[in-house]
This record gives C-alpha cells, sequence and structure tokens, in this order.
C-alpha cells in the first residue's frame, strides 16, 4: 500500500517502474581567469604562481599580439600588463581592448616599470583601469584583482 501511495496504480498492479533519475544542475563555479601580459618568462612565472596559490586560474601571454590570441580561446576577468613588449606593447593592447566591444569593459591594471607621470596619464586616457609600478606589493596586487574579479575569498 505505501508503494501505491507513492507510485500510483503502477505500483499497485506491479507494473515495473523506472527508478527515478536525478538530474542535479550543479554548475561548476570556476575560479576567475587572470591574464598575464608581460615579455619577461620570470614576471610571467612569479605572477603565474602567486594567482595560483591565491585559487585563481592564469593564462599567460609573452606580448600584446599573444595576448589577442589568448583573448579569443577564453575571455579574463580582468588583465595584468606590462608596458614594453616585443610586436605589441602594453599601450597598444589596451587601444585593442577599448576598441573591441568584447573586450571594452574587461579591467585592465598596468604593472610596469615606467613610473613617470607621463606614462600613468596616457594609461588613464586609453582606459587603464589601475596603473602599478614595480616593484608592487603582492597584497595591493590581490586586493586589486579581487576586487575587480569580486572574488569572495579576495574581496
Amino acid at each position: 500500500m505505501a508503494l501505491a501511495a507513492v507510485y500510483g496504480h503502477r505500483a499497485a498492479l506491479g507494473t515495473p517502474t523506472a527508478a527515478p533519475v536525478v538530474v542535479e544542475a550543479a554548475e561548476e563555479q570556476l575560479a576567475p581567469l587572470v591574464l598575464v601580459v608581460d615579455d619577461s618568462l620570470t614576471v610571467r612565472r612569479v605572477t603565474q604562481r602567486l594567482l595560483l596559490r591565491e585559487g585563481y586560474r592564469v593564462a599567460l601571454a609573452k606580448d600584446g599580439l599573444d595576448a589577442l590570441e589568448r583573448l579569443q580561446e577564453e575571455q579574463p576577468a580582468i588583465v595584468l600588463s606590462d608596458i614594453e613588449m616585443p610586436r605589441m606593447d602594453g599601450f597598444d593592447l589596451v587601444r585593442n581592448l577599448r576598441s573591441d566591444s568584447r573586450w571594452r569593459k574587461l579591467p585592465v591594471i598596468m604593472i610596469t616599470s615606467r613610473i613617470a607621470q607621463k606614462h600613468k596619464d596616457h594609461a588613464t586616457e586609453l582606459g587603464v583601469d589601475h596603473y602599478l609600478g614595480k616593484p608592487y606589493s603582492e597584497e595591493d596586487l590581490l586586493a586589486l584583482i579581487g576586487r575587480y574579479t569580486r572574488n569572495p575569498t579576495q574581496a
């Protein structure tokens, strides 16, 4: 009788019923992707290790052209870019990002040894969201990334 109450007349008649299928809509929440753009392999690797340790996913690019190729694969939550790089520098990368509707609002933090006010002003005119001089505090960088990606573990 208990089965009949749950499965209706099929259980009472002995009609085989399929086991209920539980469909879970468990969307796997991926960690924010950070694109690190720097011509220095050492800088890319050090930054990658820092970000991975903090739970971010990381994509690497050696210059602006390489970064644009990476953007075709997956859009990051934020871009960290140096200025001086071969083939395409950081300023040209930002120009390309801001001129393309897909990436216009993508946060960009410029990290560079060029700390003169004219470089900061130029970066601001191009639409850079934040400008960090080298050397920088890892805590400051992580706080900025957390703010721009809204990562609850960082904010």
